[in-house]
Order: C-alpha cells, then structure tokens, then sequence
C-alpha cells in the first residue's frame, strides 16, 4: 500500500481533493436547477460535505460559481495561449495565422469542457456576474488586438471585436452539439468565416501570385 503523504502535504492533498468535490457537485446541481434555484444545501448534499467546509473553502454559493467560472476562463486562455506558443515555436510568425490557431485551439477547449461551459451561456449568475463577464470580454478584444498587430484605427477595433464574437458565438453553440462530430463541423464553420475576415493585407511581389490561393477574394 502507499504512504500517506506526511504533515502539511497531506492537509493540502486533503483540502484540494475536498475543494475539487464540492466544486464538480456545485457545477452539477448549478446545470441541473441553475444558479438562483440551486441552495448550498443541495451542493453540500451532492458533495457529502458539510455547509460549514463549503464556506470554509468558497465562502458561499456565488463564490462557488465564479470559481468554476474563473476556472474555466484561465483554461480556456492557457490552451489558446498554448497553441500560439506551438505555432511560434514551428516558425509560424504571421500574426493572423497564430490567432486562428488560438481560435482553434479555444474551441476544441470549450467542446472539452462543456458541462462547465454551459452554465454561463444564459446569463443567470450571482449579482455583477454580467459586468465581470462583458469586462473579460472586453480585456479578450484587446488580447486579440495585441495578437493581430491591430491599430488604434476604428476600423482595426472593430474587425478585432468581429473576429473575437465570430469566436465567442462559435463556443456558444458547440457547448450545445450533441456530438463532437457535430461540434467539429461548427469549429470549421467558425474558422472559415475568421479566414474571410482576414484583416492583415499581405505584400505580394509584383508578378507573383499569393501563396494562399484558397484565400476568398475581398
């Protein structure tokens, strides 16, 4: 038989395993009753905890549901930032290619993690859930911006606020597919309507055709 971990490391195995318990239990009963119908004595029910270890570890039910939130956000964001690091690190240097790359990647993510995804597609949340969530969005228009070499210019701000709702649109609705394959097929979707609104003009030398020959004409 193992060893039980000895002293401290044992209590923080404890604490980890009891606050990732309360935490799938909390993301059950919020999908099945949504936020406002869910009580914590229901999550503590589902859990086979106590309400006492719920707010020692959360503090409460809407401390509960933005962890899962935060959770899935910091996810999301290390699997995009992940591909975009693998493309870069191939010899990938074009700005936009690295961003659909990331877009890829995110939505592979949001099919993976559905069962979290879900509970923040129709806005019922704790109080000021809303204002953080068009916060991070706005924080994730000018991550892209950053990604894409966007301007300053309306135009450049408002072709990367496109781009991203293309993307966030595309993870609503493959949250929802009953299958992957059916999730595969919206991922596509999404990145062949990115690719059309490629906003980086490439230099092509005169006389020469460009090299992406599938790229639709503007």
């Amino acid at each position: 038989m193992g060893r039980k971990p000895a002293g401290s490391a044992w209590r923080w195995s404890r604490t980890a395993e009891t606050r990732r318990i309360l935490l799938r239990a909390a993301r059950e009963i919020f999908a099945e009753q949504g936020f406002a119908g869910a009580s914590v004595a229901d999550v503590v029910a589902r859990a086979g905890s106590s309400v006492g270890s719920l707010y020692h570890h959360f503090g409460g039910k809407a401390e509960l549901f933005m962890t899962l939130w935060h959770d899935y956000q910091a996810a999301q964001e290390e699997r995009a930032a992940g591909a975009v690091a693998k493309a870069r690190a191939a010899g990938e240097h074009d700005p936009f290619t690295l961003f659909i790359a990331g877009a890829r990647a995110y939505l592979a993510g949001a099919w993976e993690q559905r069962e979290a995804a879900r509970l923040f597609i129709d806005g019922d949340g704790p109080p000021g859930f809303e204002v953080i969530r068009r916060t991070r969005a706005r924080e994730w228009v000018q991550q892209n911006a950053i990604l894409l070499g966007a301007s300053a210019s309306p135009v450049d701000r408002l072709t990367v606020t496109v781009l991203t709702t293309i993307i966030g649109g595309a993870e609503r609705e493959i949250v929802t597919c009953a299958t992957r394959q059916e999730a595969d097929v919206l991922t596509e979707a999404a990145i062949r309507l990115l690719r059309r609104l490629d906003p980086l003009p490439r230099s092509v030398p005169a006389g020469r055709a460009p090299a992406d020959s599938t790229r639709p004409p503007r």
